[in-house]
């Protein structure tokens, strides 16, 4: 089973955005597809934060490499 790659942070916080100015722009809101984009963005925002770790351990990585 192959794993499906997951959006880059530029990806994920466009589609972050796209659902915040969907919340925005709703006069009346349904909360089933409410529900959904909250899950979605959950989903988005855990990956975000993961690539952020990985990107900060990166550059630990460069920093530690450079004064070594």
């Amino acid at each position: 089973m192959s794993k499906e790659k997951e959006p880059s942070l530029g990806e994920s916080l466009k589609q972050l955005e796209a659902i915040t100015d969907w919340f925005e722009n709703q006069e009346a809101i349904d909360v089933e597809k409410a529900l959904e984009k909250v899950k979605e963005g959950v989903v988005l925002l855990k990956a975000s934060k993961a690539r952020l770790k990985e990107v900060e351990n990166e550059f630990a990585v460069v920093k530690k490499e450079l004064e070594g």
